[in-house]
């Protein structure tokens, strides 16, 4: 049985030896044919690209009249998006100037200043003075008279065009000195043009529900078609009221005015919350002693309740059970 099997095996190793021998030989042929064919194709390739340059001269020169042209073109389209994205920037009225790319910007300016002065209600009136100037007013004014202790708070509404004057002026002009100062700027330009297109879209689509109402015959289109409008109308009414402020917050800067009396102490800026290991591990003793202030107060306030009505009771328990108590029973005699 082991020489048969022997055999077999070595019959089977000599078919797979041959078989793969075989398939390497066609592998390299094929090599062969297709490296011979690629030299073919890059010979007859030769002989076009060598004639190409002969007849380019022509078709180069269309080609680059014809790339100018569609330049020309490009940026006559980028001019012309240019210009659409700055008219759309420009429908709020009484926007500050300072134009980027084509833009015009759509900023809001906002200034603080405090300022010691010898008399508050002299300042106050200068500062009324100055706004009126500028072609502004005042929005709000806040006084607490108390002697060289005075301090005042003035809102001034200013053109925006005139914020900064009006704040050097402040500090320059007024009877006083300058303690501190701070100036904010937002633009807005981004949110301005987003509700000049929600507003578009919006009265389009009131437009668009009112045919259909003026086209309804029965009473239960009548009534839906009526809910959706005032809805829209809503929403559009809304909207319009955000750009009528963005347009008001633009044109008229803010500038809040802090004056202060001789002896006046300035108000210090609340400080900032910490974090951290440290910050928490203070919060929670904080919270621990503010829970056992509260656990006090409560046993302070039972306390007296206690002794009043405990001790009583403590001692009409003590006789009911004196009274339960059997007495003891006698000893019996012992035989």
């Amino acid at each position: 049985m082991r020489q048969p099997f022997r055999r077999w095996c070595a019959t089977t190793a000599l078919i797979i030896t041959g078989l793969a021998m075989a398939a390497g030989s066609t592998a390299c042929s094929g090599g062969a044919s297709s490296s011979s064919g690629a030299a073919r194709a890059g010979g007859a390739a030769k002989a076009p690209a060598q004639a190409a340059p002969a007849q380019g001269g022509g078709s180069g020169q269309d080609n680059g009249s014809g790339q100018a042209g569609s330049g020309q073109a490009g940026s006559g389209q980028g001019a012309n998006a240019k210009a659409g994205a700055g008219a759309n920037a420009q429908t709020v009225p009484g926007s500050l100037t300072g134009q980027v790319d084509g833009i015009q910007r759509s900023i809001i300016y906002t200034g603080s200043i405090t300022v010691r002065v010898d008399s508050v209600d002299a300042a106050a009136a200068q500062l009324t003075t100055m706004a009126a100037a500028a072609g502004g007013f005042v929005g709000g004014d806040t006084r607490n008279l108390d002697a060289g202790h005075s301090t005042a708070t003035l809102v001034l509404r200013i053109p925006a065009a005139k914020f900064g004057g009006v704040l050097d002026d402040i500090g320059d002009r007024l009877d006083g000195h300058e303690v501190s100062r701070k100036v904010t700027s937002d633009d807005v330009t981004e949110t301005v043009i987003d509700l000049d297109a929600r507003i578009q879209s919006q009265q389009a689509s009131v437009d668009r529900v009112r045919a259909l109402l003026a086209k309804a015959q029965s009473l239960s289109d009548i009534t839906s078609i009526e809910s959706q409008l005032t809805q829209r109308e809503s929403d559009l009414e809304s909207l319009e009221a955000r750009k009528r402020d963005l347009a008001d917050l633009t044109t008229l800067s803010t500038v809040t005015v802090s004056l202060l009396g001789p002896e006046a102490a300035v108000a210090k800026p609340e400080p900032k919350p910490e974090g951290g290991f440290w910050a928490g591990l203070t919060g929670g003793w904080h919270a621990f002693a503010g829970a056992l202030r509260v656990l006090l107060l409560i046993l302070g306030a039972v306390l007296p309740f206690a002794v009043v009505l405990g001790i009583p009771a403590l001692v009409v328990l003590w006789l009911r059970r004196r009274r339960r108590v059997p007495p003891a029973a006698p000893d019996a005699p012992v035989a």
